[in-house]
């Protein structure tokens, strides 16, 4: 995976056709005439998509023949997922400490 400034990806998903875009991919690879078939945009609005995608570690491609097949980046995946599982357990952390605050105050 390219080095990307961090929030690269969560920038990328921030628009609705792009995580529309994620969600196809999360099914099955795809070339981009397969993805403008589902998405209400046209072919070359979802090149760009993708470029976005792309540009932030979240999906790879691949030539086969004249198409270009598009698929998630499972590192680029793995990455968001490990910076959601910082949030919430900082989260839990934080709540964790308010209960025992709460709890040593009522003592």
């Amino acid at each position: 995976m390219s080095t990307n400034q961090e929030g690269d990806g969560w920038d990328a998903l921030g628009d609705r056709t792009r995580r529309a875009i994620v969600a196809c991919l999360a099914e099955r690879p795809r070339a981009v005439g397969e993805l403008a078939d589902e998405l209400p945009v046209s072919r070359p609005a979802v090149s760009q998509h993708l470029k976005v995608l792309k540009d932030a570690g979240l999906v790879t491609d691949r030539m086969a023949g004249t198409r270009r097949i598009y698929r998630l980046n499972p590192a680029g995946v793995a990455a968001l997922r490990d910076q959601l599982d910082t949030f919430w357990n900082r989260a839990l952390a934080g709540y964790e400490d308010v209960i025992e605050e709460s709890t040593e105050e009522s003592s």
